[in-house]
């Protein structure tokens, strides 16, 4: 069973080159530009939460039926898109761990994900590796996001715990310990 997967989407870029936009055309999200339209349970991906995505959250998702949703929304007005959308939405907070972005603008960037990074990301953790790949299928550099995060996402997905999945972090990437959480 496939996991329900969304996307807010705030219209904050160029929609040609959105991977939000691009991957609901190709039918493997749902796209909303409206807070009234979103699920009204699961977990909602923004990075400026403090708390990781891990295994005690897949439940919500997997067995519960909760939805994934990303928060498409350019990095330069991060601060308000959350701000904004947070205010207007019961979904459970959550950011990624540590990745590399594998898109062209952001390429090897630290945690400068797009939402169908983050999205595949999260269901790569949660076991849906070829519902990631799909998400991602549409991109040249898709493929690429999967190679360069191989190792973390392997281990992230093997974590029994959210404190287990931050630790696992710093086998990967040179982070600073404060402000991440469980």
């Amino acid at each position: 069973m496939s996991v329900r997967v969304h996307a807010i989407w705030l219209a904050q870029d160029d929609p040609k080159k959105n991977t939000a936009v691009l991957a609901a055309k190709r039918g493997n999200l749902t796209l909303h530009k409206s807070m009234r339209d979103l699920p009204r349970k699961g977990i909602i991906l923004e990075p400026l939460c403090g708390k990781v995505f891990g295994p005690e959250d897949h439940a919500l998702v997997l067995e519960q039926r909760g939805s994934l949703v990303g928060l498409d929304c350019s990095w330069a007005h991060i601060e308000t898109s959350v701000d904004k959308v947070m205010r207007r939405t019961r979904l459970k907070p959550r950011m990624l761990p540590m990745l590399l972005a594998a898109n062209p603008v952001n390429w090897g960037k630290p945690g400068r994900l797009t939402t169908a990074e983050a999205l595949a990301a999260c269901l790569y953790m949660m076991g849906k590796g070829e519902q990631a790949r799909e998400v991602l299928g549409a991109f040249r550099w898709g493929h690429r996001f999967f190679e360069l995060n191989q190792e973390p996402l392997d281990a992230y997905a093997g974590a029994l715990t959210s404190q287990e999945l931050v630790d696992l972090q710093f086998e990967f990437f040179d982070l600073d310990r404060e402000g991440l959480e469980g």
